[in-house]
């Protein structure tokens, strides 16, 4: 059976909205544009394409992946994240838009310490896919980075963005359960740490919930359990001036505040994300 790519477009589109899908159109482009190699450009200026049948199957695959509550993007295997595409495995948390926030708030640090130094020396904890610490190096070309994971998946899923991005010469993925394999000192250390409650953790969307690694997301009883096996290690492996930039949930900066400072940290700056939650502390130690 023949059928076009507006056709196929179409009823993966009808599919996932009458499922109740919350973004059906943007997945059932994003879904097919990568399962048939096409565009954008190609659905507008040629959409009575013929779809070969493999594309058609594969997009039919995924549209059932997406209706059983897959996000899409897991579907595909990749995300963007600060304009780069990163690969997603099992054990990797899904990069989103509110971790960017991170990035911004470090940029300026790492590029003002290679711009003193000739070099920038970035600790990533619990690096996942590598977005934060990747991102950072491809804006700052004098930036290094060690990427620290308990996860094999997650440190091969990162060597491998890195080399799809050209950083690989720059980015050295080490298997640590925190500092405890750690060695060195660091200009800038970053964490997007597990931060939710233990007994939060079954409210959460179903494509966080069933799909995220658990070891992400989970932060213990009260969700800081992380942020107290950093602020307690930080400063044997940090510079003189260097700083501390975690992400938070959105409820948690004056305890995750209090947590550093029990440890001699001051707090130096404090972003919020695009939906104007408390996102991001950077923390510094006089």
């Amino acid at each position: 059976m023949e059928v076009t790519l507006a056709e196929l477009l179409g009823v993966a589109r009808r599919r996932l909205v009458e499922a109740g899908i919350a973004e059906a159109g943007l997945d059932a482009r994003l879904l097919v544009e990568h399962l048939t190699a096409t565009t954008r450009a190609d659905a507008i200026a040629r959409p009575q394409q013929q779809v070969p049948a493999e594309a058609i199957a594969a997009v039919e695959d995924a549209v059932a992946r997406r209706l059983a509550g897959e996000p899409v993007h897991r579907i595909l295997g990749f995300r963007e994240f600060y304009g780069l595409r990163l690969s997603l495995s099992a054990e990797t948390l899904e990069p989103r838009p509110d971790t960017e926030t991170l990035v911004e708030a470090v940029l300026p640090l790492v590029e003002a310490v290679a711009a003193r130094s000739g070099r920038c020396r970035i600790l990533d904890l619990g690096t996942g896919t590598g977005a934060i610490a990747l991102a950072l190096l491809h804006t700052v070309a004098a930036a290094s980075a060690a990427g620290v994971d308990i996860s094999d998946d997650a440190l091969a899923t990162a060597a491998r963005n890195a080399a799809q991005l050209g950083l690989s010469g720059r980015f050295t993925p080490l298997k640590s359960n925190w500092f405890s394999e750690i060695s060195g000192r660091f200009d800038v250390i970053v964490s997007n740490p597990p931060y939710i409650r233990s007994d939060d953790i079954g409210s959460l969307q179903p494509e966080v919930r069933d799909f995220d690694p658990r070891r992400a997301l989970d932060g213990g009883p009260d969700g800081l359990g992380a942020y107290r096996i950093i602020a307690a290690g930080a400063s044997g492996h940090l510079e003189p001036g260097g700083y501390v930039a975690v992400e938070i949930g959105a409820t948690q900066k004056t305890e995750v505040q209090q947590v550093f400072q029990a440890n001699g940290f001051v707090l130096a700056e404090a972003r919020r994300d695009f939906g104007a939650n408390d996102r991001v502390l950077v923390f510094a130690r006089p």
